[in-house]
């Protein structure tokens, strides 16, 4: 449980607010473009750790994909449905990379 936490508090912090001091502070649209660089990257990251414990750490990539709609639709326009798209590109990355990491791990394991 401890491991969700400590996750959710540092998803909380790239997806909501990195996201607000990119755009706040990088002009013109390039806060939003380092925003599409770091999240990706983030959620195959998210998805790698949960994939050390599938059971319990399941939900990261879940958690991750809701804070990054969450803080998308905060600094941008709610009525922007592209958002969710990303959010399911995102959820499809973490879910992807748990799943690959496990199997990686399991594969160790038997041999």
């Amino acid at each position: 449980m401890k491991k969700v936490v400590f996750w959710i508090l540092v998803s909380a912090l790239v997806m909501l607010i990195l996201p607000w001091l990119a755009v706040s502070f990088v002009k013109g649209d390039n806060g939003m473009a380092v925003c599409f660089i770091l999240f990706p990257i983030y959620s195959i990251l998210a998805g790698v750790y949960a994939g050390k414990d599938r059971k319990e750490l399941w939900i990261i990539p879940v958690i991750t994909a809701v804070l990054f709609l969450a803080g998308a639709w905060s600094i941008f326009d709610k009525n922007e449905t592209v958002f969710v798209l990303y959010t399911l590109i995102y959820l499809l990355l973490g879910i992807a990379a748990m799943f690959v990491s496990g199997l990686k791990k399991k594969a160790k394991v038997v041999v």
